[in-house]
């Protein structure tokens, strides 16, 4: 039996240190690189069009936003990896903010959600991420969003190999499209 979301509202934008990290709430942390479905993913466990506002501009996220969900946990939107067409200035901010979330913000009640693209695999930025992540020991769920884009007869083995790069069995085929993967998810969050 897997967790039904009744309330879903936005809290707040973080850029640093702030007493939401550390309110004892857990965090879901939805990561990946720009343009791979954050936002998309997030709405559809919360079965909303837009709570979480998606763009066609790559890295328009640009904090970390916090949703309360069912008044006793957070969904946490990371600003995307890789593609952002934002000033290099900007794109270092960024990248030393996510990585301050991830290594260093010393939350403890947290799980991290990565999206891997099922139709392009993992990123050279993925794979490293994911080595990053399992070193500091973070609560990892992999999830390959996009799979409807797949014909039917090679999602099975697109994720096969996705497992075989990441090297780690644990990939869950979704779509936020159609919400394939959906229950899956949401118990893995909330197991």
């Amino acid at each position: 039996m897997y967790m039904e979301i009744k309330s879903a509202k936005f809290i707040k934008g973080i850029i640093g240190a702030d007493d939401i990290l550390y309110d004892g709430i857990l965090q879901i942390a939805f990561f990946g690189r720009s343009n791979v479905g954050k936002s998309s993913v997030i709405n559809s466990l919360v079965n909303r069009k837009n709570l979480v506002k998606s763009s066609n501009r790559p890295g328009k996220t640009q904090r970390l936003d916090f949703f309360l969900i069912n008044n006793n946990t957070y969904f946490v939107d990371i600003p995307g990896y890789g593609f952002a067409k934002i000033p290099k200035n900007r794109r270092e901010k960024l990248r030393k903010l996510i990585l301050w979330y991830l290594l260093y913000s010393e939350v403890e009640n947290r799980k991290i959600v990565l999206i891997i693209d099922a139709k392009v695999g993992p990123t050279s930025f993925d794979i490293e991420m994911i080595e990053l992540l399992q070193k500091n020991n973070e609560n990892i769920i992999i999830i390959a969003n996009k799979i409807d884009k797949l014909k039917k007869n090679d999602i099975k083995k697109q994720i096969q190999s996705i497992i075989q790069e990441i090297k780690n069995d644990n990939v869950i085929p979704y779509s936020a499209k159609t919400k394939q993967g959906r229950e899956e998810l949401l118990l893995k969050i909330f197991e």
